[in-house]
Formats: C-alpha cells, sequence, structure tokens
C-alpha cells in the first residue's frame, strides 16, 4: 500500500577482515617463490645467529677491555703519587659561602709542590673556594711532578669495559639487520627482474593485430 513505510532492516554485515596467515613463506602454495623460502630460511637463520655472536663477541671484547684498561690503572697507581701542595695566592670566594653549590665548586689555583724526585715544582689545580695562600691541598703528581688526574678507579675499569662491551653487541645487532635488509633487497630486485622477463614473455599475446 502507497505511503506505507517498510520495517527498518538491519545493516549488512561488514566483510569479515583479511587475515594474514602466519609464517605462509614456511606453506606450500602457488604463491610462494624460491626467494620467499630464501628470505624466510635467511630471517631464521640471522634470528638464531645474530645474538649468539652478538653475546659471544660482548664477551670477549668486555674482557680484553677490562683487562686493558685493569691494567693501565695499575701502571697508574705505580707512576702516580699523593703529595701535598701549597697554595701561591689566595682561592676566589663563592658569593653564597656554605650553600651548596659553595661545596660543590672549584677554582683553578696556582700550588706549589715538591715531585717525587725532591724537585720542587708550581702548577694549577682545582680546590674548594675561600682557601687563602699558603693552604695546602692534596694533588696527584706524574713521576715527573707534573699534577694529573688521580689513577682509575675500579668503577671506571668497569664501566668503560663494559660500554665497549655494549657498542660491541649493539655493533653485531646492527650488522644483522643490514644483512638482512640487504638480502631482502636483493631478492626483490631478481623478483622485479623475473616479473620483467615473464611478461616480456607474455605482453605479445595481449597485443592486438591491426
Amino acid at each position: 500500500m502507497s505511503g506505507v513505510i517498510p520495517p527498518a532492516q538491519p545493516p549488512p554485515e561488514p566483510p569479515a577482515p583479511v587475515r594474514p596467515v602466519p609464517f605462509w613463506r614456511w606453506r606450500r602454495n602457488p604463491l610462494r617463490r624460491r626467494t620467499d623460502r630464501l628470505e624466510s630460511w635467511t630471517a631464521l637463520v640471522l634470528l638464531l645467529t645474530v645474538p649468539l655472536l652478538g653475546l659471544a663477541a660482548m664477551y670477549a671484547v668486555g674482557d680484553t677491555a677490562h683487562r686493558h684498561y685493569r691494567a693501565e690503572a695499575d701502571r697508574q697507581h705505580a707512576t702516580r703519587h699523593l703529595v701535598t701542595a701549597a697554595l701561591v695566592h689566595d682561592a676566589p670566594r663563592h658569593p653564597e659561602p656554605g650553600s651548596e653549590e659553595a661545596r660543590e665548586t672549584r677554582y683553578p689555583v696556582t700550588v706549589r709542590l715538591t715531585a717525587p724526585d725532591g724537585g720542587t715544582r708550581t702548577g694549577r689545580t682545582e680546590v674548594p673556594p675561600g682557601l687563602s695562600e699558603g693552604d695546602t691541598v692534596r694533588v696527584w703528581v706524574a713521576a715527573d711532578g707534573t699534577i694529573t688526574d688521580p689513577p682509575m678507579p675500579p668503577e671506571e675499569v668497569r664501566s668503560r669495559a663494559l660500554g665497549w662491551a655494549l657498542l660491541t653487541f649493539l655493533t653485531v645487532a646492527l650488522t644483522g639487520v643490514a644483512a638482512f635488509a640487504a638480502t631482502v633487497l636483493a631478492l626483490r630486485r631478481r623478483n622485479l627482474a623475473a616479473w620483467d622477463l615473464k611478461w616480456a614473455e607474455t605482453a605479445p599475446r595481449w597485443t592486438i593485430s591491426p
């Protein structure tokens, strides 16, 4: 009957989403190419070998670096000496004496010291603010009497060795990623070349003769 509104119809069901087939390169199907199998095997081999190679290289480099820096620290302990030095002039005063910043601030001043060979030397070192001329501080000196840094502590030895170990593992991992990317690029270029060859064989069949 005209003028009658038909009952509402349910909306059409949306199409089922296309779900990717897991590990499709490992399954037998007509779309799988030889290059697909080669790409999947390359990924599997790299996934298994790169972590093992990375850990082995990480341990080897870390152990070598630790022994190197440990020997360097021992050499520094044998050749550097802690001596007493006297200020040649007053150190600058901090504008906020007693503050947290003042306790952490250091000013470079000239000091006079007695070298390990018995001679008198002068040099510059950093001291807390407010010290007066003649006040003494402890400084590290090399065998020739020059002021130098303190010997490398064990914490720094471990930190440097760990840094080299982590850098080595990261290098191996990035090398594996780069190798996989280069393999995929080469295989895709091969696929495109094969596609061009097949199209060159098939295209004449689609040509319409006049």
